[in-house]
């Protein structure tokens, strides 16, 4: 069996995007594991630039099979707004299906959303306020409505009115906001089922019976590492599993369907939102890469955070993730810039750590210890090859191989398809 694994080795935003539309040329089949519409995809091929936030990038090629595992958080709304943005330019969605395992972010939780981080003030997470949070509370708490039971209206109405009794006392009682409608809900949510209804399916049976028959399976995931809400830096996470073990529970597939796991990570470190960044820029050189880069969120317009490679960061996503290969995105974006630092450890407490702290008390204390190297000036963009590369970047490269012990498989040097180098195959 071949499949691969596109996983984020940092805070998100690395070029997963891109690299997931790179690889569906050749793979047969593109699996979306998890998340939901709180994170975006920007692809560009050609002259054209589609934002996704739902569909698999995958849906850029035609013909291939695109799902939408069971671990996705789905707002029907969004997903027909997309729905409708890809076919409007030309692209077809019959092969695309959503798993009737799939939960339903309805509009509850996206006032819930925006209520609880609004009261959180200082404190707060620094959500996208897409209800995607609360929509995975209720999933944990078995309080949830599937895309199974929105297929059923009688089922799904019994199950609305229930739950949103439950939730309007919360949000009259404890946020003193106004009720939320019922008739408005269920009629607008049946009007979405119609539509939706074409697409469903049990994808853990397709996605099963594609890895059996030894085909081509990509498995793209939202978010990075860093954002796992196990593993990245809490409480500053996401609702889900963005690493490679959020693959088998969100599509499901046991752990011997995963072949490659790739993890894409920057050239460069970026995030968005709240928490501590040890290797955070706040000068010149870090306008310069938000500006160069175009660092600002697919989803939000928010513009990110940016600093220098971080090597620590990039130790823990590949022991965690188990990552086999590196896809290392935006390297044209350092050109230009005459000094490039890597941070190579964390001094904290006047000692120096190499492994990523598990509390942000302990993060914030942590100075990054840099490693100096020469920048380039030419233009990479035109670079086909590695060995095209100026052999200060080449080094940079191999630093980033040196620190993770992972190969670099893939070396962007452009948002195009075209852009990309290959340095080994995948599939």
């Amino acid at each position: 069996m071949s499949s691969v694994v596109v996983i984020g080795a940092q805070w998100g935003d690395e070029g997963k995007g891109k690299i997931t539309d790179y690889l569906a040329q050749q793979a047969e089949v593109v699996v979306r594991y998890q998340g939901g519409n709180n994170a975006g995809h920007t692809v560009e091929v050609g002259d054209k630039q589609y934002k996704l936030h739902l569909v698999p990038s995958g849906i850029i090629n035609p013909e291939k099979p695109c799902i939408i595992g069971n671990g996705v958080v789905i707002d029907p709304k969004v997903f027909l707004e997309e729905i409708d943005y890809l076919e409007e330019d030309g692209l077809s969605t019959e092969h695309l299906t959503i798993s009737d395992r799939a939960h339903v972010i309805m509009p509850y939780h996206k006032v819930l959303d925006e209520l609880s981080e609004e009261t959180l003030g200082d404190k707060k997470i620094g959500t996208t306020k897409k209800g995607v949070g609360p929509a995975y509370m209720d999933k944990t708490s078995r309080a949830g409505i599937r895309i199974c039971d929105l297929m059923d209206r009688e089922l799904f109405a019994d199950k609305l009115k229930t739950l949103l009794e439950e939730k309007n006392k919360l949000i009259t009682l404890i946020y003193g906001h106004e009720p939320l409608e019922y008739d408005e809900i269920y009629s607008d949510y049946c009007k979405y089922a119609d539509r939706l209804r074409k697409y469903v399916s049990d994808t853990s049976v397709e996605v099963y019976d594609w890895v059996n028959k030894d085909k081509k399976v990509l498995f793209e995931g939202a978010q990075g590492t860093l954002l796992d809400l196990d593993f990245g830096t809490y409480p500053y996470v996401t609702s889900s599993h963005p690493g490679s073990g959020g693959v088998c529970i969100g599509s499901g597939v046991g752990p011997k369907a995963v072949n490659e796991v790739l993890g894409v990570v920057k050239a460069y470190t970026t995030r968005v939102g709240e928490g501590p960044f040890p290797t955070e820029l706040f000068d010149k050189t870090g306008d310069y890469i938000r500006q160069v880069g175009r660092e600002y969120g697919t989803t939000t317009g928010r513009a990110r955070r940016c600093g220098w490679f971080d090597g620590i960061i990039l130790k823990f996503a590949a022991r965690v993730n188990g990552l086999t290969s590196l896809a290392i995105t935006k390297l044209d974006t350092l050109t230009g810039i005459e000094k490039i630092k890597v941070c190579v450890g964390y001094e904290k407490d006047g000692k120096i750590i190499t492994d990523f702290p598990a509390s942000l008390k302990d993060l914030a204390k942590c100075k990054p210890v840099y490693e100096e190297l020469d920048g380039w000036e030419e233009d990479i963009t035109m670079c086909k090859s590695f060995s095209e590369l100026p052999a200060t970047a080449k080094k940079y490269v191999e630093k980033i191989e040196e620190i993770s012990g992972v190969p670099a498989k893939i070396i962007s040097v452009g948002p195009n398809r075209s852009e990309t180098m290959i340095r080994s195959d995948l599939f």
